[in-house]
């Protein structure tokens, strides 16, 4: 706590923001006074909140009360020196400091804590020798504010008073028609010392997506949280709405987190999907085994990339999201592209997780793949040279019943993972699911009403 209370003091902070996600990926915590925060050094949280679906509601009694202690008891919130950013849309000098998950009676991390799990993959990695490096890309929507969820959003005006009229890829002038919420996106994000650099007009109207430079699994996982929160209040200022939902908007693109990665060894920063030689343009077998991991475990892991009802509305054939699990070099229609790099920068971009999935757990899925591909030696599919989105794969699980089954009858993603924290993500996702299927949706009424 000494660090943590040294930088309170010099960002003279009044409130702090004690944070941690659940399986969606929503920031849930307490708000304290900084002074009470800093006599408890920390936090407590009850267990059950990280078996909270979306919605709000619980993971089913079953699953609840065998996966967390049965009294409900609270987990003990350990703040991260790390994970420090001050809140600079907040009226009061306000500080968000990120916590991990510790239970009180074992003092280990909780099972299912989204960022503890990360933690847990990396060491896999550490324990190798090895450390890995990612580049999230995030893709969202800025829409105009509504509170009627039962119409279709719209595309908010820009500063000529217009809304965007067709799709306006990679346009200048479309991203300056929203230069101010913009210019507050980047400048907070520079408070919170972010590393976001490159945005890009997308395809969809109002599409936008910010890169991040690339760096630690934790650290950008933690980034994102961040981001996500600044960009939501940003476009709030600005009277609008920012989403990252998959599929928001009916006929427009979906929107995604492609997430860039390779691995180094810790002792000489070697870049181990290199090939032997200096300046090769070949591929080590180490980067091999990756993408044969990646192949082989995506489909049981779906649903870490494609947590929501939402996320499965983005895959559809010959679209911008691949609907496989090739993988080419400069080839944006496999779901595994390798850009053309040189040796310290060769890597694979995961083009497969949606924008909404929860960072921590789909930077460790697909980090977890890879590493059993190389754990294994698992040989790839040869790459893919053409157009590879025609069809769907037939591997690919593209709804989230599908996903669910091949996670819960994966014994592989059960070792490595932990059946506990499994059963869990399931159990919320199923909750979500059942919530869904009691919903009645504008589309049945229209089509089924007086014709069946």
């Amino acid at each position: 706590m000494d660090k943590i209370k040294q930088w309170l003091a010099e960002h003279n902070v009044k409130y702090v923001q004690c944070v941690i996600t659940d399986h969606t990926g929503i920031a849930r915590g307490k708000i304290y006074p900084v002074q009470k925060f800093i006599e408890e050094g920390g936090s407590r949280l009850g267990e059950t909140i990280l078996l909270m679906s979306a919605t709000g509601d619980l993971a089913a009694d079953e699953f609840l009360y065998t996966l967390a202690d049965p009294r409900d008891i609270d987990m003990l919130l350990e703040p991260d020196e790390n994970a420090c950013y001050m809140v600079p849309w907040a009226k009061e000098p306000t500080a968000m400091i990120i916590h991990n998950c510790i239970d009180q009676k074992t003092l280990k991390p909780v099972e299912q804590s989204p960022r503890d799990l990360l933690k847990k993959v990396m060491k896999l990695y550490d324990d190798q020798g090895w450390k890995a490096v990612v580049a999230p890309e995030m893709e969202l929507y800025f829409t105009l504010s509504s509170t009627d969820s039962s119409q279709p959003l719209t595309t908010p005006l820009g500063n000529s008073g217009r809304s965007e009229a067709g799709r306006q890829s990679f346009g200048i002038d479309a991203i300056t028609e929203f230069e101010p919420v913009m210019t507050d996106i980047y400048e907070w994000s520079a408070q919170q010392n972010l590393a976001i650099d490159v945005v890009v007009h997308e395809e969809g109207k109002a599409q936008f997506e910010f890169n991040f430079d690339h760096g630690d699994p934790l650290s950008l996982a933690d980034q994102v949280i961040v981001f996500k929160r600044t960009v939501k209040a940003a476009a709030n200022k600005h009277g609008m709405t920012a989403t990252f939902m998959a599929k928001p908007i009916t006929g427009q693109p979906g929107s995604a987190m492609h997430i860039h990665q390779s691995i180094v060894e810790k002792s000489t920063g070697k870049n181990i999907f290199a090939g032997s030689c200096e300046q090769s343009t070949e591929f080590s077998q180490n980067f091999m085994h990756y993408l044969g991991g990646l192949q082989t475990f995506i489909p049981q892991l779906m649903l870490m990339f494609a947590p929501n009802i939402n996320s499965y509305r983005r895959f559809l054939a010959d679209s911008a999201t691949p609907v496989n699990l090739e993988w080419g070099i400069e080839n944006r229609t496999v779901g595994l592209r390798i850009p053309d790099a040189p040796d310290h920068a060769k890597r694979v971009e995961n083009r497969i997780p949606g924008a909404d999935a929860n960072p921590y757990l789909a930077i460790a899925a697909t980090l977890i793949c890879g590493y059993i591909g190389m754990m294994e030696k698992i040989s790839p599919a040869d790459e893919v040279t053409g157009k590879a989105n025609n069809t769907i794969n037939k591997n690919l699980p593209i709804n989230i019943e599908a996903a669910m089954q091949q996670m819960e009858q994966s014994d592989k993603i059960k070792h490595y993972l932990g059946e506990s924290f499994v059963t869990g993500f399931i159990a919320t996702r199923r909750a979500d699911y059942d919530n869904y299927k009691s919903v009645i949706s504008s589309w049945e009424r229209h089509y089924l009403l007086t014709t069946v």
